[in-house]
């Protein structure tokens, strides 16, 4: 049997023979995935745990949270505040950031994240997932604040996903490809089960909630109402729809066999770019897809290059399979 690699062992390779990471950020990841490890392990329980069903209160969009959705974001801030690798953190949980107290060394990393994507699966044992962004502060800064945080996707340094279905699956890249890791629960670690994923330039499967179809802009109708059509329709082929309204579920399948999830700008409220969080969902999402071979735009230019002005930012998300992706985005060109 081929030799298992810890995720642990991958990141030391990361760090000291390919030298793409520091050790400071190898222990960060480390600390990210063991809190994962922690939420996988309450969603698990489920009803037995008491974690199912509302906390009776709104996040700072507005939105009923669950209970899980507190007690992902509890873990999360409680696990990497003492490290000494972070100097501040924010959640789509919380109205601001969370600076480490003083009582703890700081480090040289903000960790952003969405401690539990799609809320609206939990209670009917659907997949949902963890997704976070690891940005370096900025140099000669004195003092953690929010500014600090609104940098570009392409400023990155690690991003990743961990999904909570049949399987526990982390998902990884430090900028060079994207790699998989399945939780042993014997072993209780990550293993390695897939490197250098690659996202198919071309495909038959598209994701996106139909139900909004009358709300949307011209080109996202023209592209949907073109793959309806099938073989005899403008593209020639029959296409599948898949929507598990997780963005974690639907973006994983896409790495696993390809597709293109989009969840654009809408009329019913105009003065909102998107639905979707550019600091939490969109930018370590696009930069997965980009590091797996797809592309990710917001139907206007590419996502990692939006210059954030807003902590919970919201944008229109077009990712997955280049060739499809470009097509939609092209559409958008012609208005």
């Amino acid at each position: 049997m081929a030799k298992r690699i810890s995720l642990t062992r991958y990141l030391v390779e990361q760090q000291r023979v390919d030298g793409l990471i520091p050790g400071q950020l190898r222990l960060l990841l480390e600390v990210v995935a063991r809190a994962c490890k922690s939420i996988s392990h309450a969603v698990n329980k489920g009803a037995l745990g008491g974690v199912l069903g509302s906390a009776d209160s709104e996040n700072v969009q507005g939105e009923m949270q669950k209970k899980l959705d507190i007690i992902a974001n509890e873990v999360l801030i409680e696990a990497n505040e003492w490290g000494g690798h972070l100097a501040g953190m924010a959640s789509e949980e919380m109205d601001g950031i969370y600076v480490v107290p003083n009582r703890y060394p700081q480090g040289e990393y903000l960790l952003l994240f969405d401690p539990l994507d799609g809320s609206s699966n939990i209670d009917v044992n659907v997949s949902i997932g963890t997704i976070f962004s690891v940005l370096k502060m900025p140099e000669d800064d004195r003092g953690v604040d929010a500014g600090d945080f609104l940098q570009k996707g392409s400023q990155q340094v690690a991003a990743g996903y961990c999904v909570y279905g049949p399987q526990t699956t982390l998902v990884l890249t430090v900028g060079d490809g994207v790699a998989m890791f399945t939780l042993d629960r014997e072993q209780g670690s990550f293993v390695l089960t897939q490197e250098n994923v690659r996202i198919p330039a071309d495909t038959k499967e598209f994701a996106i909630n139909m139900s909004n179809m009358r709300h949307w802009d011209e080109p996202v109708k023209r592209y949907i109402d073109e793959c309806l059509q099938g073989k005899e329709g403008p593209r020639g082929k029959d296409f599948n729809m898949r929507w598990i309204a997780s963005m974690v579920a639907d973006v994983h399948r896409i790495m696993t066999r390809g597709g293109i999830f989009m969840y654009p700008w809408d009329k019913r409220e105009p003065n909102k770019p998107g639905k979707l969080r550019l600091l939490y969902e969109a930018n370590p999402m696009g930069w997965l897809v980009e590091q797996a071979g797809g592309a990710a735009t917001n139907g206007r230019q590419r996502i990692l290059d939006i210059q954030p002005t807003q902590l919970h930012e919201r944008v229109s998300v077009i990712l997955g399979s280049k060739n499809e992706v470009d097509r939609v985005t092209s559409y958008h060109s012609t208005l």
